[in-house]
């Protein structure tokens, strides 16, 4: 028997995204490209830990916002909202399993173009084209609305600004852009929020586990 990808060497390793081995060389080369990996495959779990130990910084021209600057301390103040941001995220992603990096990043990077505009007071929206994109772009906006109206309603005071919001969401780009593989069908930053905001009762209460790029 060949692999059933090159159809040349000899299948060694069990494939779940496919039912069936294939070689090593296609899994290392395919793999979260051509082949839609499951976030538990052994074989990803070791690549994810193989990347995560060689990670190259990016480039300054791949850095999101690169102008934009703000203090550590600053997120740390605001972790419920990452958390809330990160744990929609992977609430979507349980509905919609075909979401991948790219998609959590250009819907990031559009809710961050819209919310910048509302800091120079002129709303301008810019939802992605994309249907996928889009959807989380929107459950997004949504969860960053209810928070507001929600934290309005506990205090009785002044809201999060847009400005803080646009920053936030800059630090998860930031973040997002940092962990993923560049792989057309990577989830390592999607993988990375999952091992960081388990969903279950109270997780957006986390104490604060992302180091700031």
């Amino acid at each position: 028997m060949a692999c059933p990808i090159c159809e040349k060497r000899r299948p060694e390793r069990f494939c779940p995204a496919k039912g069936e081995k294939i070689c090593a060389i296609c899994c290392g080369k395919e793999r979260e490209v051509t082949i839609d990996c499951p976030l538990d495959c052994p074989h990803l779990v070791a690549a994810r830990r193989y990347e995560s130990e060689h990670r190259k910084p990016i480039s300054e021209e791949d850095y999101p916002y690169r102008d934009i600057e703000f203090p550590v301390d600053f997120v740390y103040e605001h972790w419920p909202v990452v958390a809330g941001l990160s744990a929609t995220i992977l609430q979507f992603y349980g509905q919609e399993k075909s979401l991948n990096d790219a998609d959590i990043l250009v819907a990031l990077g559009s809710l961050a173009e819209t919310t910048r505009t509302l800091t120079s007071g002129i709303y301008y929206e810019r939802p992605p084209d994309m249907s996928l994109p889009r959807a989380l772009y929107g459950r997004l906006a949504e969860f960053l609305q209810d928070f507001k109206k929600q934290q309005a309603e506990r205090t009785g005071l002044g809201t999060l600004k847009d400005g803080e919001i646009f920053h936030l969401l800059v630090f998860l780009l930031r973040i997002g852009k940092t962990r993923t593989n560049g792989r057309s069908r990577s989830r390592a930053f999607l993988d990375f929020l999952r091992g960081r905001f388990p969903l279950q009762p109270g997780a957006a209460k986390e104490e604060p586990r992302i180091i700031v790029p």
